[in-house]
């Protein structure tokens, strides 16, 4: 497995002076993700869960709707100049009777860590919908709990704590708990790690939970949280027009500028519960 964080050497100026001092960087290497054999998308990631990225990827595109939907997922064909396997292509086998994806979940150029839907290979299929809808869920949360859980997101961010360059995701419960916490150079992929944990766990659909994220709520992660039938969506940062607009159609609760003792509700305010 890739590392997870690089040691590199950094001048630091201040006004004492300059030094030259070891820094710790995040790392970030492609993953190309192939299905049957065939590739179907790149993206820069944060090397480890692999697994649960490539699941969540793959649910929150439609084309799985459960862990019995995969048959086998390894790593192949990827060795450096010494011939040790870098685990930077990972090849999933479909279940029999699975559809392969369609030509629209193929990307044209590799996903940037900051974008979900760049280069997607046909405008129409940006916008995709779920098997999952979360409109009927009766999930809510307590205000006061749902305001302390940045903060014990950002307790979980080990490697945010080593290098500060880390985008952070969580499920959480109705009871304020972190289920799972992921992190990722790339905030969907922090997402498609939590998501492909739930899956991998058989926990999706997901109508008792709600999904975090510490920077802002877009598009991309409204539409991956529609996919896993998620209620939530709570931000730490603000949303775009397009995400609250999303969560609207599809019934979910979107929370952003979840900060201290404060946060905006934009869409299906009752889940958040006042007293």
């Amino acid at each position: 497995m890739g590392r997870v964080t690089v040691r590199k050497p950094v001048l630091k100026l201040t006004t004492r002076g300059e030094r030259t001092r070891p820094d710790v960087l995040a790392a970030e290497e492609p993953l190309e993700l192939r299905v049957g054999g065939r590739a179907l998308a790149v993206t820069m990631r944060t090397p480890g869960h692999d697994v649960e990225l490539a699941h969540g990827f793959l649910l929150s595109e439609g084309v799985l709707g459960s862990r019995e939907d995969v048959r086998t997922a390894r790593y192949c064909d990827s060795v450096d100049d010494h011939g040790r396997n870098t685990y930077n292509v990972l090849d999933l086998a479909l279940a029999d009777g699975v559809p392969a994806p369609d030509t629209g979940v193929e990307r044209n150029f590799y996903t940037t860590s900051s974008c979900g839907v760049c280069g997607k290979a046909a405008l129409d299929a940006v916008k995709l919908r779920t098997r999952f809808p979360a409109g009927d869920s009766p999930f809510a949360i307590a205000g006061d709990l749902l305001a302390k859980l940045p903060d014990q997101l950002r307790a979980r961010q080990k490697v945010f704590d080593a290098t500060g360059g880390l985008h952070g995701a969580a499920l959480f419960g109705a009871d304020g708990e972190l289920l799972v916490v992921r992190e990722d150079v790339g905030r969907h992929n922090a997402v498609d790690k939590v998501l492909g944990w739930a899956l991998l766990e058989g926990r999706v659909p997901l109508p008792d939970a709600g999904l975090l994220v510490s920077g802002r709520a877009s598009f991309e992660l409204v539409q991956k949280a529609a996919m896993a039938g998620l209620p939530m969506l709570a931000a730490v940062s603000a949303p775009s027009s397009l995400a609250v607009e999303l969560a609207e159609e599809n019934g979910i609760t979107l929370v952003g500028f979840l900060r201290g003792e404060s946060m905006n509700i934009y869409t299906r305010d009752e889940r958040v519960l006042r007293h």
